[in-house]
């Protein structure tokens, strides 16, 4: 296992250089998105409509911060943590497509990402559940937000990033995924301890 440090935008040859368990700190931007902005934005590609943000090389974390807002009308971030990143399953060749090179989120996602992580040429990263605060650190300011009418968890927040992480590898572009090796290993456990 190694530690990278790597800045947006990131380039697929050095995500496909990573392997599951590999550690990550990312310094750059950072655009959050969960289910609502994953939808609207295949639909602005179905739609053959520019995207609001350039996802090209991009980090897109599966958070929804908790912001607050300054006098001036700018944003500051109070904390931040990982979402359950399944449910944005159904996007793994949306996100493909877009130019992503890593997806941070917490307790991993399934084959259709998996498989598109190879096609595509990126990565799952596992953000440490529970850690907000700590993660908010890494986080020195917010751009921007887009589509805020969402809602504030649902809004694509464009974060200014140093240092970002520890970041996981849970999934990497070599078909490798610790959740899926977690769950055969428990199936097995089952089986032991279970016999037919």
């Amino acid at each position: 296992m190694a530690t990278y440090h790597f800045s947006t935008p990131l380039q697929e040859e050095d995500m496909r250089k990573l392997h599951v368990g590999d550690v990550v700190y990312l310094t750059g931007h950072v655009f959050t998105a969960r289910d609502m902005a994953h939808l609207r934005i295949r639909g602005l590609l179905e739609e053959g409509k520019p995207l609001p943000k350039d996802f090209a090389g991009a980090a897109v974390f599966h958070a929804g911060p908790v912001a607050l807002k300054n006098e001036d009308g700018s944003w500051r971030l109070n904390v931040i943590g990982p979402t359950t990143s399944i449910r944005m399953e159904p996007y793994a060749d949306v996100v493909g497509r877009m130019g992503v090179r890593a997806v941070i989120g917490k307790g991993g996602m399934d084959a259709d990402t998996l498989r598109a992580c190879g096609q595509y040429g990126y990565v799952y990263l596992q953000a440490a559940p529970g850690c907000a605060a700590k993660l908010a650190q890494g986080i020195e300011r917010i751009n921007d937000v887009t589509w805020f009418e969402l809602g504030m968890p649902e809004a694509v927040w464009d974060l200014q990033a140093k240092e970002f992480g520890p970041l996981v590898v849970g999934m990497d572009t070599h078909g490798q995924s610790i959740y899926k090796n977690l769950k055969e290993a428990a199936l097995h456990k089952i089986d032991e301890a279970y016999p037919a």
